[in-house]
């Protein structure tokens, strides 16, 4: 096996065709992360077919020059191999020709899932019997994939080091996401497993005169202040305005369909909006925000619904709500992410984290060191 650089075109046409290709393996997520260099690899069989891709991101470190390269959810490969030395030996080759001391990588490997119906079955005894502090993991999970586990152990075996987890957001993509599964299922079927109130404020916000479209890129702006609001309401940090930009036009040019911008409003003002992203047949709500104003008239049930609607009729397998806590404390703020989504009747999915693979042993320490005292 080798691993190259490939033109753009054809790392386009292998990643399009590939089950676990998602939107922050594409191109147009380089684009984006402009702070970052780039590279798009190319896996090569000995019949020089290209099997596997990633692209791959370099931040350098200030006054050395030396790299740390990160693969966000990928790398596309073949996760279900027996040996995958023989498809990180050759990337370690390649990445040490550019000065790379650490590699960083999330893989797109999903290792357990929960199903609404065990959720709620689970939170109600909490309630019943006043438990503190209970996560997923204090819950069996519905589906195991051993194949997971056995990547888990590989990796370790080849060297990788794997990030302690903390069941949060403190690694750079969440362990922990929420997705609704849209395939063989009619949209009535996707709606009836709504939680009843869900079902119920989608009918409110449009009984009410809530309407969602789907805006264009003058509308952008918009969005924006509103992420504003939004941020200073549940105190999080926001990206400047460009990025926002940056991220629309690297995703609408490279196709139109990679990203959309949702608007939910009432009598012309503007109460929710929503930017949502597709690829290989999966589409990830990716930023949201939302009016202080009219809250009782359930917007932010209304455009998610309109989000799944357009999914379902891509032909999207799947509708992925991303980030939750592990967390079933109803009384951890991060609680409230998955009781909003859990009342669209999804799953709960556990990746296998966040790894590390330190080509230049001793930088990687100093630099992990420094890291954690920031």
């Amino acid at each position: 096996m080798q691993v190259e650089a490939v033109s753009r075109e054809d790392y386009l046409s292998f990643i399009e065709k590939q089950p676990l290709g998602n939107f922050m393996q594409y191109p147009s997520w380089a684009e984006v992360k402009t702070e970052w260099k780039n590279d798009l690899l190319g896996w090569f069989n000995e019949e020089r077919q290209m099997v596997g891709c990633s692209l791959v991101l370099y931040r350098k470190l200030p006054g050395l020059n030396k790299f740390l390269a990160y693969i966000p959810r990928g790398p596309v490969i073949d996760w279900t191999s027996k040996n995958l030395s023989e498809w990180f030996e050759p990337l370690f080759e390649f990445l040490r020709q550019k000065n790379v001391f650490s590699v960083k990588m999330e893989p797109p490997v999903t290792r357990a899932r929960w199903k609404t119906p065990t959720i709620k079955k689970y939170l109600k005894q909490i309630r019943e019997h006043e438990l503190k502090g209970k996560t997923l993991n204090d819950l069996g999970p519905d589906e195991v994939d051993g194949q997971a586990d056995y990547v888990q152990q590989a990796l370790r075996d080849i060297g990788w080091k794997k990030k302690e987890e903390d069941g949060g957001f403190s690694a750079i993509q969440p362990q922990y996401v929420f997705r609704l599964p849209l395939n063989e299922r009619t949209l009535d079927e996707v709606f009836g497993d709504f939680h009843t109130n869900w079902r119920r404020n989608v009918r409110k916000a449009d009984k009410q005169g809530v309407e969602v479209t789907v805006g264009g890129e003058e509308e952008l702006k918009e969005f924006y202040e509103l992420l504003k609001v939004t941020a200073e309401r549940d105190q999080f940090a926001v990206r400047n305005f460009s990025y926002f930009e940056k991220m629309y036009y690297a995703l609408s040019r490279e196709n139109p369909d990679r990203i959309k911008l949702y608007m939910a409003r009432f009598e012309g003002e503007l109460l929710a909006s929503t930017i949502a992203t597709y690829s290989n047949g999966h589409t990830w709500y990716l930023y949201g925000a939302s009016s202080n104003k009219h809250r009782n008239k359930m917007p932010n049930h209304a455009i998610q619904w309109k989000m799944i609607q357009d999914a379902h009729a891509m032909g999207a397998h799947t509708y992925d709500f991303r980030g939750i806590s592990h967390t079933l404390d109803e009384s951890d703020p991060l609680y409230g992410l998955l009781r909003f989504k859990l009342g669209f009747g999804g799953e709960a999915c556990q990746l296998i984290g966040e790894w590390d693979y330190p080509l230049q042993p001793l930088l990687h320490w100093a630099f992990d060191m420094y890291m954690k005292k920031r």
